[in-house]
């Protein structure tokens, strides 16, 4: 499965845009983030995150975990990431609460005007990505301290200036603890909000007990804003 980036509208730049320097875009896409992620959290949706460790180096391995969980807000308005269905495991490699952590919140990852102090941001150019032409910024935590933080590369939209596409990985990473290198692809939703669709992973981890060809799908789809009716489906569970 394959998501393109998609614009709506006029795909015609604002002319003042293009002349921006890089520190107006850094602060224009994290506002623009912020605003995202606060209407994000106040959306269900279905998450299915399908997990597999693949043959390496002539070793047959076919091990196959599909977790669905579901984003639901309680009586008093709390919101959860609820697990629905559990299906198949992992023998080779473990599936911690920081794997959980990652696929919950990092991986759908938003640089919010508040966390932005958090990370050094460096202006790598411009890149057009499918119908897009986006800025590129470099994106490193300056401290791994406390939690698990984002570390790569994040495609912004010239006219929108808003984040459309995230790659990189968790840091920090031990050598008991390892996350794969991941794609995350973002498409508009209410014809307003750039939200996290589909997130895909494949790395090759090294453990003190051998190497491990690691693949992840995740997406995200029955996007619906809390208290509405209208749904967005982007797909159906994964087979075994």
């Amino acid at each position: 499965m394959v998501f393109y980036l998609n614009w709506r509208g006029d795909p015609g730049q604002d002319p003042q845009k293009k002349d921006l320097k890089p520190e107006a875009i850094i602060q224009a896409f994290a506002d623009k983030e912020t605003e995202s992620y606060e209407a994000w959290i106040q959306y269900t949706y279905r998450q299915l995150a399908d997990i597999r460790v693949v043959p390496v180096n002539g070793v047959p391995r076919q091990e196959h975990l599909i977790l669905v969980s579901e984003v639901v807000f309680r009586d008093d308005g709390t919101r959860e990431v609820k697990s629905v269905q559990k299906r198949g495991g992992l023998h080779s490699v473990d599936w911690t609460r920081d794997d959980n952590d990652v696929i919950n919140n990092l991986q759908p990852f938003a640089l919010t005007a508040k966390d932005l102090p958090k990370y050094n941001v460096t202006y790598e150019g411009k890149e057009r990505v499918d119908e897009l032409d986006c800025f590129v910024f470099s994106v490193k935590p300056k401290t791994t301290k406390g939690g698990i933080y984002f570390q790569g590369k994040i495609w912004v939209d010239d006219r929108d200036l808003q984040v459309v596409r995230t790659v990189g990985k968790p840091v920090p990473q031990t050598r008991d603890n390892q996350f794969p290198e991941f794609e995350t692809i973002r498409q508009i939703i209410d014809d307003k909000y750039w939200f996290p669709v589909w997130t895909h992973a494949d790395s090759k981890l090294r453990f003190d007990n051998g190497v491990f060809h690691v693949e992840e799908t995740i997406t995200y789809e029955q996007y619906k804003r809390f208290g509405s009716k209208a749904t967005i489906d982007f797909g159906k569970p994964p087979k075994e």
